[in-house]
């Protein structure tokens, strides 16, 4: 007798419908699994036996062969351990009703209990996508995909339980999660952008930075606040939205960092590797191929403290994911991209001593020790950061200050307006912020007038700029014209945006 139920595999941060067929045959007891199955997935058959046995139903000992299609699919993890127990006692008649119109996930202990499981998001979309509109999954797995609409979520603990609501003796409750309360709680932090004194330069370039996703680098001597600065940036970033949220919650899944009961990610990520992390690490890979820190990061912050530590073939690595804003892995079986729009914030001192070009402490560094200190940043990474800031040492009299600095709550108001232009400006497009503009973009919403071109012509040959920094210098003055609620680019707008071009000039230009 053959039997068919449904479940899910995983392909990058998207799901595949696999269909699970167990046929039970007549000859010497076996237990087989094909399909391109891992080694997890065949471990499988042991799991699953235990299972079935300890939750007082009876494992046929018959030939017994499951097959996961699409064959040439590879699958991987333990998620498809309920699945294939379902389609065994489905198949020995164990189960009265059909199990058509459900999705199973879910990996076995010994005793029957269910287990949680990562990429149960992106496999929940994936079944209403393909018209499968009931899930069963563990309890622990429940709330994750329960903010899918219109699929009936079934969190069970254990696989008698499953058994019991598909015979219509002991009916699961399906469950539902109330995602406006989710979002509401969301945007409590600790730190705020109050606590830092002085700086008001570079709190500003943030707060453009924040508006627009504009990547940015912070220069300055040891102590200046850089560090303090980027830990309190995601207090300024904008609301996430619900598609928004749904995007970086499917990588988490996927990487298997969502915490248990968690239903969606509703904070923007803020991802700090240490400088001694692998290209995989950062970018993404490993012989399953994981999404890597800049992944991880995706509609958030990747803030890489003292830069030039880190090793420049790590760096270099960064160099298309910024600029495609996706990452494509290349394995025998598959070619996986993940999404990585990121905002990138990166900090370093001017030498290694920090005091190069301090007109109040002496820097001990030679020229050489200068010059190899800024060659492990290549041009082709600067170029591809929007906003250079300098972040000068903080003065006594701003430390003493007993004067209320403005708060992030403040801040964030006039960053999330300025995204709500942005959404709206390009919705036609699916684009949620300037950053993410393209060249025929910026002909459309980055107009300038005569007294604007003739400006940014004099910048572009005065400082040598790239095509490349000619596009970012427009999107961030399309940013500060949307947090002035502008319509058109103005010059003070594209001043603002050129002058955070030119402190690379200051440092790099010198050697």
């Amino acid at each position: 007798m053959i039997s068919k139920v449904n479940s899910c595999g995983l392909l990058g941060v998207d799901g595949f419908i696999v269909e699970v067929e167990a046929d039970l045959s007549n000859g010497l007891p076996n237990f087989d699994i094909v399909g391109l199955p891992d080694m997890a997935v065949k471990e499988s058959k042991e799991r699953v036996r235990a299972a079935v046995k300890n939750c007082n139903f009876d494992f046929p000992a018959r030939r017994i062969t499951v097959n996961l299609a699409p064959a040439h699919m590879k699958k991987e993890g333990p998620a498809f351990d309920l699945p294939i127990a379902m389609a065994i006692l489905a198949a020995a008649g164990q189960i009265n009703n059909s199990c058509d119109g459900y999705l199973f996930l879910g990996e076995l202990s010994l005793d029957g209990a269910l287990r949680p499981v990562s990429g149960v998001l992106p496999a929940v979309l994936a079944a209403r996508k393909a018209g499968i509109h009931k899930v069963i999954l563990p309890l622990l797995n429940g709330k994750e995909a329960a903010v899918v609409a219109e699929v009936e979520v079934y969190a069970a603990q254990n696989l008698y339980e499953v058994v019991k609501h598909l015979n219509n003796e002991k009916i699961l409750t399906p469950l539902a999660v109330d995602l406006e309360q989710l979002f509401k709680q969301s945007g409590s932090y600790q730190i705020d952008f109050s606590d830092v004194k002085g700086q008001e330069a570079v709190k500003r370039a943030l707060e453009v930075s924040a508006a627009g996703g504009h990547n940015c680098l912070m220069i300055g001597p040891p102590g200046s606040g850089k560090t303090m600065l980027a830990k309190r940036l995601p207090t300024i970033l904008p609301d996430m939205s619900f598609e928004e949220a749904l995007e970086v919650t499917k990588i988490y899944s996927v990487a298997g960092l969502m915490s248990q009961n968690t239903s969606l990610v509703t904070t923007r990520p803020f991802r700090s590797p240490h400088h001694t992390v692998s290209n995989a690490s950062l970018v993404g890979g490993g012989t399953i191929p994981k999404p890597g820190e800049v992944s991880l990061a995706h509609l958030g912050v990747l803030f890489l403290d003292e830069l030039p530590e880190f090793k420049k073939d790590v760096l270099e690595v960064m160099r298309q994911p910024l600029e495609d804003n996706v990452v494509t892995i290349s394995r025998i079986h598959a070619t996986i991209a993940y999404p990585c729009n990121t905002m990138l914030v990166a900090s370093m001192n001017p030498c290694r001593c920090g005091h190069f070009g301090d007109p109040h402490k002496a820097c001990t560094c030679s020229e050489r020790q200068v010059q190899q200190y800024f060659s492990k940043i290549s041009g082709p990474l600067l170029d591809r950061i929007d906003i250079h800031i300098e972040v000068p040492q903080v003065k006594y009299k701003h430390l003493q200050s007993l004067e209320q600095c403005e708060t992030s709550e403040q801040v964030k108001q006039r960053v999330n307006q300025a995204r709500a232009l942005q959404r709206e400006r390009y919705k036609k497009h699916g684009l949620y912020c300037n950053a993410q503009l393209e060249a025929a973009h910026l002909r459309e919403y980055c107009t300038l007038g005569q007294e604007q071109s003739q400006l940014l012509k004099a910048a572009f040959e005065q400082l040598g700029l790239s095509a490349r920094a000619h596009s970012r210098i427009l999107k961030v003055a399309r940013t500060i014209a949307d947090l002035a609620q502008c319509e058109s680019i103005t010059t003070d707008h594209l001043a603002e945006a050129i002058q955070y071009r030119s402190l690379d000039r200051k440092f790099w230009k010198t050697f």
